[in-house]
């Protein structure tokens, strides 16, 4: 019995901990500080079979060019990898802002963003060519406080963030996904 109670309280503690966590990570991936950064890093996600952009997708490259256009940042990098649809995302997002009259020369393309630990470390690597000092991470809510966990492991505080006001009900694995993906970082 005493083991009963204790795996009960084991039990309560970690959902304590997890919907803590969870709502911390709403809370913080649903609020726009409103700040201006150097740089806006827009996250990769599925490319349909058939070259077009999954509506997740597209919702982050639409908050990205407002983000452009309200002139909250000046350039964009678009990151993803190569899909299994046979796509490289990061051509695929740049072609969406090319077609929505973003320059060229502004939008820089990371066709190795695999996973998020690659889109941090490439993106870091471009700090000295890009030369920027702050920058505002755009994805899906529930992706954003592991982000910006991880640009702030590799000592880069500058950081905010922004999400599109796009929501599906795979939002809830997703949650749970994050929540263990953030401690095993």
């Amino acid at each position: 019995m005493r083991y009963l109670n204790g795996a009960k309280a084991l039990l309560g503690l970690f959902l304590l901990w997890f919907f803590g966590h969870t709502a911390f990570t709403v809370v913080d991936g649903l609020t726009d500080q409103q700040k201006k950064a150097d740089l806006a890093v827009i996250l990769g996600n599925k490319v349909n079979e058939d070259g077009t952009l999954s509506a997740r997708l597209e919702s982050r490259l639409r908050c990205g060019l407002a983000l452009y256009r309200r002139g909250r940042v000046r350039r964009l990098l678009v990151s993803g990898g190569l899909g299994r649809e046979g796509y490289l995302e990061g051509q695929k997002m740049k072609a969406y802002l090319l077609a929505h009259a973003v320059p060229d020369s502004l939008i820089v393309v990371d066709n190795h963003g695999d996973n998020t630990q690659a889109t941090v470390a490439n993106t870091l690597r471009l700090r000295d060519s890009l030369h920027f000092r702050s920058l505002l991470i755009v994805s899906q809510y529930y992706h954003l406080t592991r982000t910006k966990m991880l640009f702030r492991k590799q000592h880069f505080n500058a950081i905010s963030s922004a999400s599109p006001r796009y929501f599906e009900a795979r939002d809830a694995y997703s949650l749970i996904r994050e929540f263990f993906a953030y401690y095993s970082e």
